[in-house]
């Protein structure tokens, strides 16, 4: 019972970020297409990543990534920043354009939680908030 429920959730907050994700995408100049959105997507997730952890993460070559990459700065959702170890290196940070860009799926979650405190006692809602750790702690897939 408890997987049918997780499924359904995982499906739920995947059907709510790809609604949001589909409604950020315009036929303008200087809009993400859904490629892109995700690929800023995963540099946001692995938290300034460099351009070979990035390729690596999504398993495309480096000139696929450094291509992408290159769209992303040119409309403004990523900036290069030189390593501080190897100035040869640079790290993928997203822009405050991104940010702004992103805050519907916040905006999502932030009603999940006013939910769960509405509908929870404060010790139930902890024993959430402590599970939800543990399963960011010890994650069942490889984190980068």
């Amino acid at each position: 019972m408890a997987q049918d429920l997780l499924t359904k959730l995982y499906n739920t907050f995947r059907l709510a970020h790809y609604r949001a994700l589909f409604g950020r995408i315009k036929e303008k100049s200087g809009s993400l297409s859904a490629t892109e959105s995700f690929s800023v997507d995963v540099i946001y997730l692995l938290k300034e990543p460099t351009i070979k952890q990035f390729s690596e993460y999504l398993g495309i070559s480096q000139p696929n990534a450094t291509y992408k990459i290159n769209s992303l700065i040119a409309k403004g959702y990523v900036e290069k920043i030189p390593s501080e170890d190897d100035k040869r290196e640079f790290r993928l940070r997203v822009s405050d354009r991104f940010h702004n860009y992103f805050t519907h799926s916040i905006d999502f979650l932030d009603q999940i939680d006013h939910r769960l405190q509405e509908t929870l006692t404060p010790e139930e809602y902890q024993k959430v908030a402590r599970c939800l750790e543990d399963f960011i702690e010890h994650p069942t897939h490889k984190q980068e």
